[in-house]
């Protein structure tokens, strides 16, 4: 088993700065709850995480498959609660692909070995959120 580690260190306020190997991240709150607004909230890191590793997943596999794309975006909405602890009930990922005859089945597919088989993320937020996507694609 491999063991990641990390350190956050509270630098005033609400900000909070985390190593990350050889990187520094900011996380702190909005001004209207008392932070100054130097970083993003760590729930919002949540969705960055997400899309982060499923679009990783996605560009490995779709350059193995040979696919080529000019751009993807992923964007990830989720649905938080009006009570605390205030959490999420449910992510919604939307894969856009950009690019001229994209071959849609393999864009798919890309997407469900992600979701299904690779993205470690996912796998932990689906034991606990109902999770869903789709796939656009954008005819250049």
């Amino acid at each position: 088993m491999e063991l990641h580690k990390i350190k956050t260190e509270w630098k005033g306020g609400l900000a909070f700065d985390t190593e990350l190997g050889s990187h520094t991240l900011r996380m702190d709150a909005p001004e209207s709850i008392g932070g100054t607004d130097t970083g993003p909230g760590p729930k919002k890191l949540m969705l960055t995480a997400l899309s982060g590793c499923t679009g990783m997943d996605v560009a490995l596999i779709l350059k193995k498959m040979r696919v080529e794309y000019e751009k993807m975006d992923i964007e990830v909405e989720a649905e938080l609660t009006t009570l605390h602890p205030k959490h999420y009930t449910k992510m919604h990922v939307i894969y856009t692909f950009y690019g001229k005859d994209l071959p849609v089945e393999k864009l798919e597919k890309a997407v469900r070995l992600s979701e299904d088989t690779y993205c470690g993320v996912r796998a932990v937020y689906a034991k606990t959120m109902e999770m869903s996507s789709e796939v656009r694609v954008i005819e250049l």
